[in-house]
């Protein structure tokens, strides 16, 4: 049974829907975040955590003490010690608020650039003795009154209660020995170098390095630091915090399924926003859609940052009811503005739909119509009018714009350099030189057309020196071929004239018979090539079955293929295949090349025929193993009078694949060879029959 599937489509109510569901979720989501600050100040991990001791929640409140405590102790000591400068460095003296050494070197007539830091440094101190005093005073009445603020924040410290000391100095909320502490069920001491936590499960709260960093600060040997909590203390942080995880756990659930909601109806809107269905490949766009991508961008921001800035503005207590209302509005339009760039995205116009795109390519095809359609003196006016302009507009940045143009300026001396050397080399006999200029301009254009003139010049030449290589190797193997069956006829006549006995008579006129007719084959190849080469043979082209036509032929040298035990395999398709040619001539052509594979193939060999049907064109393809090593090229065996056999001991001619290339181009189709190794393939392209 066959199951048809419905092609699912995406009416535009289903959008809609599924729009003001993901709105919907995603208004909760940011609900949920505002709920989240409001109960546990925005912190999540609290339904992660197991129990207060490893709660970021209990880190918190330790480190603020402790906070306060090693800066009593590590900073500022005492009062006393703060009013003596004991709180200001040097570095502050000299980099502050008020950079005075950065000044003196800047401006200072008695900074010496070539004298040593420390020499200078007290230069300063000497000159800018006055403001170098009143920047310590500064400073000083900023730390009191930090010191104070200290002081006052950990006096309405009651729970936990606490101990640090310096050796001198000592802060604490309580009269209990600091021994005492370890009685508490929860306490931290920090005491030389060690560090007494209880319970030990403080130690594995990933937030305890916040305490372990600002102790680290302090002198180990002479500091001590000692916090302790009390019972009473304890159970009410550890309730507090245990209906903060219970109503933030709440909260997390429903931002969870807000969140699932969102991505689910976002991401089904991202795939079919403009499209009718997942197959659709038409996209569809609408009036939302013609706002160019960057305005669109830009305006989604600005709603985004409006929003922002109007939740900022409404106290806390409103909040929790205005966030549904302002968000549900702001966020719809966001995501028509975000959906509206998907489109772009889908439609591969994300880059081109932006009005600075547009401004930029208008200038552009103006000024390329311009300078395509003009001359170089059109050009040369043009880049002298755009010049300043370019300058105008980009002079806040004009060591740029005077770079490019040095650039363009050297480019275009060093091609019409390049052009001037490159026509002194070819006018001095160098044809082989091809002048190299890179891009599309004036110059470019005029090296391609030295090059096409070279270019010309090498073919030409190639052309004569090939033609008086083949001439050459023309007389020398004509000559050769002819003259060795002529020079035995002169020597057997010779012989027959004084030759008496009958049997070597008869002997004599067969050698001769064999001869005169290897001659009148030479002669008559080289006519046919003649022919051939000149195109002056009258074709007839009609429908040939091709396979027909081959099939016949084999059955006619079936006697030769049979003597050499060579095994024939004609592959072709079972229909018939018709090709326009004609009949004569392609078969001389497929005679000739069998010939071929008659005198070089390896006896006992396979020879393969194959048929293929190539677009418009028909190719015949005849494989074969040769029995010569063919050390030459494909170019080479097609040049007239050449053979696979270099020593010439064959008794072929050397023009049969010459004269079948021949009779296939004036056919209308084209004929070539591969020699890969042994293996010798003759392929004939011929076009098909069209009715």
């Amino acid at each position: 049974m066959v199951i048809k599937l419905k092609k699912y489509s995406h009416s535009i109510p289903t959008k809609i829907i599924v729009f003001m569901i993901m709105i919907t979720c995603i208004t909760g989501v940011i609900k949920a975040f505002v709920d989240v600050e409001a109960v546990n100040d925005g912190d999540l991990g609290i339904v992660f955590e197991e129990n207060y001791f490893t709660s970021q929640a209990y880190v918190e409140e330790s480190e603020t003490i402790v906070s306060s405590l090693t800066r009593l102790i590590g900073e500022y000591k005492s009062e006393e010690h703060i009013l003596n400068g004991g709180s200001i460095t040097e570095d502050e003296l000299r980099g502050g608020e008020d950079p005075l050494f950065s000044d003196f070197v800047n401006l200072s007539k008695s900074y010496n650039p070539n004298a040593s830091e420390a020499e200078n440094y007290e230069k300063f101190k000497t000159e800018y003795a006055d403001k170098i005093g009143q920047a310590r005073d500064r400073l000083i009445k900023n730390d009191l009154r930090e010191y104070h603020l200290l002081l006052q924040n950990l006096e309405e410290v009651e729970a936990p209660l606490y101990y640090a000391s310096d050796g001198v100095n000592e802060y604490t909320n309580t009269t209990t020995e600091k021994e005492m502490f370890k009685t508490y069920p929860s306490y931290m001491m920090f005491e030389e170098y060690k560090r007494d936590i209880y319970p030990k499960e403080i130690k594995e709260n990933e937030h305890f390095y916040w305490i372990t960093e600002r102790i680290d600060e302090l002198d180990p040997e002479s500091h001590v630091v000692s916090i302790a909590f009390t019972k009473e203390y304890l159970d009410e942080k550890i309730e507090e915090w245990k209906e903060n995880k219970v109503l933030t756990k709440a909260i997390f659930y429903r931002l969870l399924a807000f969140l699932a909601g969102f991505i689910i109806s976002f991401v089904y809107l991202l795939l079919v926003t403009g499209r009718k269905s997942f197959k659709d490949e038409e996209l569809r766009m609408h009036a939302v859609d013609k706002l160019y991508v960057d305005l669109n961008i830009l305006l989604g921001m600005g709603i985004v940052f409006s929003w922002v800035a109007v939740l900022e503005d409404v106290s806390s207590p409103n909040i929790d009811i205005l966030v549904i209302p302002i968000t549900i509005p702001v966020s719809a339009a966001v995501f028509v503005l975000i959906l509206s760039l998907v489109k772009h995205v889908k439609n591969k116009t994300f880059l081109t739909h932006t009005l600075i795109y547009r401004m930029f390519y208008r200038l552009f095809q103006f000024v390329k119509n311009v300078y395509d359609s003009g001359g170089v003196g059109v050009k040369t006016v043009l880049i002298v009018i755009g010049y300043p302009l370019l300058i105008a507009i980009t002079f806040f940045m004009f060591p740029i714009t005077i770079g490019l143009a040095a650039w363009f300026a050297f480019k275009r001396v060093k091609s019409f350099l390049a052009i001037k050397e490159g026509v002194e080399r070819i006018k001095d006999g160098d044809i082989q030189h091809s002048i190299s200029v890179d891009g599309n301009g004036e110059f470019a254009k005029l090296a391609a057309n030295i090059n096409s003139i070279t270019d010309g010049l090498k073919k030409a030449v190639d052309s004569e020196l090939k033609s008086e290589r083949l001439k050459t190797e023309l007389i020398t193997n004509v000559s050769h071929d002819i003259r060795t069956p002529l020079t035995s006829i002169i020597t057997y006549v010779d012989l027959l004239k004084n030759e008496k006995d009958p049997s070597k008579v008869k002997e004599y006129i067969e050698v001769l018979d064999q001869k005169s007719k290897r001659l009148k084959i030479l002669t008559d190849d080289l006519f046919d090539a003649a022919k051939a080469s000149s195109g002056n043979i009258p074709v007839t082209l009609e429908k040939i079955d091709i396979i027909s036509l081959i099939s016949q032929g084999l059955g006619e040298v079936s006697d030769r293929i049979e003597e050499l035990h060579l095994e024939f395999r004609f592959n072709h398709p079972k229909e018939k295949v018709y090709v326009s040619a004609d009949g004569k001539l392609l078969w001389r052509s497929i005679e000739n090349i069998l010939s071929n594979i008659f005198k070089y193939a390896l006896k006992g060999s396979r020879v393969y025929i194959d048929i293929q049907d190539v677009e418009n064109e028909i190719l015949l393809t005849f494989k074969n193993i040769s029995a010569y090593e063919l050390n030459i090229s494909a170019d080479e065996l097609m040049e007239r009078f050449k053979r696979g056999d270099e020593s010439r001991s064959s008794s072929g001619s050397g023009l049969g694949l010459s004269i079948a290339e021949s009779l296939i181009d004036i056919q209308k189709g084209k004929f070539t060879i591969q020699v890969d190794g042994d293996l010798f393939k003759s392929m004939i392209y011929l076009p098909k029959y069209k009715d």
